[in-house]
């Protein structure tokens, strides 16, 4: 099913107001880049000194320390994908603009979650 177009589809943000949003994300994407590599070294299943024959104790506590990490991980994956998301649509002028129903995204919105690609009720929606 084609989506119709929107009258708002076709009004972008101008790039000087986008340049701070830009320069946000990008540093946005070294900070999780970095806490990703902090959270995986902090892997008890990376440890050169890990010993293969643990007591129950160690051994649970490591295997709850790769899941933590695990989960840490897949979090920052996915903001890591929000925020390229987020480029992409600026790089292609469809920033602001919801990528699933077309109409513009709420101003406070983005101000408060610079890297959303759809807007309020979309999100709503996404979440039933």
């Amino acid at each position: 099913m084609k989506k119709k177009n929107s009258p708002t589809e076709s009004i972008t943000i101008p790039a000087k107001l986008l340049a701070p949003v830009k320069s946000f994300l990008e540093k946005e994407m070294v900070r999780w880049k970095k806490t990703e590599k902090t959270v995986v070294k902090g892997d008890p299943f990376r440890d050169a000194d890990r010993v293969n024959h643990n007591s129950t104790e160690e051994d649970v506590d490591e295997q709850v320390g790769h899941f933590d990490t695990e989960v840490k991980v897949s979090f920052i994956n996915k903001q890591l994908v929000q925020l390229r998301k987020a480029l992409t649509r600026i790089k292609i002028g469809k920033y602001g603009i919801c990528e699933k129903c077309g109409k513009m995204i709420d101003t406070d919105r983005l101000a408060i979650k610079p890297e959303t690609t759809i807007c309020i009720d979309c999100a709503k929606e996404q979440e039933k």
